[in-house]
């Protein structure tokens, strides 16, 4: 299945899991850059995301996709539905399975749809046992054989994407399955094709989702209203203004964001302005508003209201 040594190869790669299995934070460590938002939350990776990793001899594109799951909400066909779009024109697939969870009904049902395009499209697919910090050897044994017996994988490669444990291994592989390519599809340089705009709002809502109940985490989506420079800033010392809104599904929800006092919202600020300031390289004037978009994840219109 491995195409023959090239002088150069260029090509796009899917990371493909249940929810929660490890593919944001892979995607980083693969780019050695932030382009994809992490969370302990379920369900936190709502766009495919481009992050591009150019070397001396190839360049893949790293497209992580939200996890492929049972859908209860007109959102959740959505997600799923982008990801087997984005499925049929890659070139090799990752399948993520966190070794410190064991192998169950999720798993399966993306299993079987992937060898459905392993016969019908003949894409390899390799199984990548991610969060191999998180267990023991014996554990890890176990999850590798449970891993070797769900299909007819490509390759089967642990790593710790926390740690950067055989994290090159995984590029490695997965590099080898690129087609032939003139040069790189994407300037050297470049992490992410993301537009601005969509990494600030990720930002906040990275920040947003950290310490809230489970079922709020589905109901947060963020939009960058407007950036404009400030006019009275000094010119050795210049500020973007940044407005962003943080749309929720109920009142309790917009309660929760805001917190006692205001609290909570100032700290999802404080953490979202310094992971922009970051991105942008400058001084950045973050305004945060909570407002109410009443069952927008069932709305269609909202929903492309939101840009989904």
């Amino acid at each position: 299945m491995r195409p023959s040594e090239q002088p150069y190869v260029a090509g796009f790669a899917c990371l493909v899991g249940r929810p929660n299995a490890g593919k944001s934070t892979l995607t980083n460590a693969l780019v050695g850059d932030k382009v994809a938002i992490t969370s302990s939350k379920p369900q936190t990776t709502r766009h495919t995301i481009r992050g591009i990793v150019t070397g001396p001899a190839s360049q893949l594109i790293l497209v992580d996709t939200p996890g492929l799951h049972k859908a209860r909400t007109l959102l959740g066909e959505r997600l799923n539905d982008l990801v087997r779009a984005t499925l049929l024109d890659v070139d090799v697939v990752g399948f993520c399975l966190p070794a410190d969870q064991r192998i169950g009904p999720g798993d399966r049902f993306i299993a079987n749809e992937l060898t459905e395009l392993m016969r019908g499209k003949k894409l390899p697919v390799v199984a990548i046992a991610t969060k191999i910090d998180t267990v023991d050897k014996k554990r890890l044994a176990e999850h590798l054989i449970a891993i070797d017996q769900l299909a007819d994988w490509a390759a089967i490669v642990p790593c710790s994407a926390a740690r950067g444990d055989q994290v090159d291994d995984v590029l490695k592989v997965l590099t080898a399955y690129l087609p032939p390519s003139p040069g790189p599809l994407y300037p050297e340089g470049v992490v992410t094709d993301e537009e601005t705009d969509t990494r600030i709002a990720e930002l906040v809502r990275e920040a947003a989702l950290e310490g809230v109940r489970d079922e709020l985490p589905h109901s947060i989506a963020v939009v960058v209203e407007e950036m404009t420079e400030r006019e009275d800033a000094p010119a050795d010392k210049p500020i973007l203004d940044i407005q962003v809104n943080i749309f929720v599904e109920r009142d309790s929800q917009k309660a929760i964001i805001i917190g006692k006092g205001g609290s909570r919202l100032r700290e999802v600020g404080t953490e979202a302005r310094a992971g922009i300031e970051k991105l942008l390289g400058r001084r950045v004037y973050l305004h945060l508003r909570v407002k109410v978009a009443k069952d927008w994840q069932r709305d269609p219109k909202q929903l492309q209201r939101l840009g989904f």
